[in-house]
C-alpha cells in the first residue's frame, strides 16, 4: 500500500521493485556535485500540452516563469549547468501530432522526465463550450490522456531501463492532485525495469525545482 499523500512538493519514489519512500522536502536538498569531473547527459522532457513542459525548462536553466508561453513546435532544446554538470534538456511538444516524436528522441537519454498537469479537471473540446455538451466532462479525461502516452512511452523500443522523473506541475493551484493520486491514476507502480520518481513540483512558484535537479544530476553521476 502506498503512503498516504503530503501536502503540495512532495516527494515519491518508486523503484523497479515497486518499493515506495519518502525523498528530503526541498529545502534539505543540496544541488551540489561532489568532485571536479565535469559530465553532460541528454534529458528528454515529454508530457501533454499545456503541462508546463517549457516553463519549467525556462525556470531550470535560471530564466523568469511566464503564464502565457507558446506551445512548444516540435522541440526546443536548453542547456542547464549545476557545477560541473551541464544538462541538454530536450522539450518536445506535446500536441497529438508530436506525441510520435517522444519515441525517437527518448533512446539517447539518461533519462526522461515526464510532466504532467496535476490540476487538470478534464479536457475542453476545441471551439466547445460547457453548455454545448451534452454528456458531463470526464474531470479524469485528461490524466487518462497522459497515462496512455506515458505507457505507450516507456513501453517503447529501446526505451526500457531509461530512468523515469514523473512531475505533478501546478501543485500552487488548490485543484491540484497529490502525488499518490498521480502514482495511482498514472499506475506507475506497473512500470517496472528502471527507477522511476513521481514529484509535485510548482514552476511558478519553484517549488522541488532544487530535488528535481538533484535527481538529474545523480542520473548524470553514475
Amino acid at each position: 500500500m502506498l503512503p498516504k499523500g503530503d501536502e503540495a512538493g512532495s516527494v515519491s519514489e518508486i523503484s523497479s521493485c515497486r518499493h515506495v519512500a519518502r525523498m528530503p522536502r526541498s529545502d534539505t536538498v543540496n544541488t551540489r556535485l561532489i568532485g571536479s569531473r565535469s559530465s553532460e547527459m541528454d534529458v528528454t522532457i515529454v508530457g501533454l500540452s499545456s503541462a508546463g513542459k517549457t516553463s519549467l525548462v525556462r525556470v531550470l536553466a535560471g530564466g523568469e516563469f511566464t503564464i502565457n508561453s507558446i506551445p512548444t513546435v516540435g522541440f526546443n532544446m536548453k542547456k542547464v549547468t549545476r557545477g560541473h554538470v551541464t544538462l541538454r534538456c530536450w522539450d518536445i511538444g506535446g500536441q497529438d501530432r508530436f506525441i510520435p516524436m517522444w519515441k525517437r528522441y527518448a533512446p539517447g537519454s539518461s533519462a526522461i522526465v515526464f510532466v504532467v498537469d496535476s490540476a487538470n479537471q478534464g479536457d475542453m473540446e476545441p471551439g466547445v463550450r460547457d453548455e454545448d455538451k451534452s454528456d458531463p466532462p470526464d474531470v479524469d479525461s485528461g490524466i487518462k490522456k497522459a497515462k496512455r502516452a506515458l505507457h505507450d512511452l516507456v513501453n517503447a523500443p529501446r526505451v526500457e531501463q531509461i530512468p523515469l522523473l514523473v512531475l505533478g506541475n501546478k501543485s500552487d493551484l488548490d485543484s491540484h492532485r497529490s502525488v499518490d493520486t498521480l502514482i495511482e491514476m498514472l499506475d506507475l507502480q506497473s512500470i517496472t525495469g528502471r527507477e522511476v520518481s513521481c514529484y509535485g513540483i510548482s514552476a511558478k512558484e519553484e517549488t522541488n525545482l532544487d530535488a528535481v535537479l538533484k535527481w538529474l544530476i545523480n542520473k548524470a553521476s553514475k
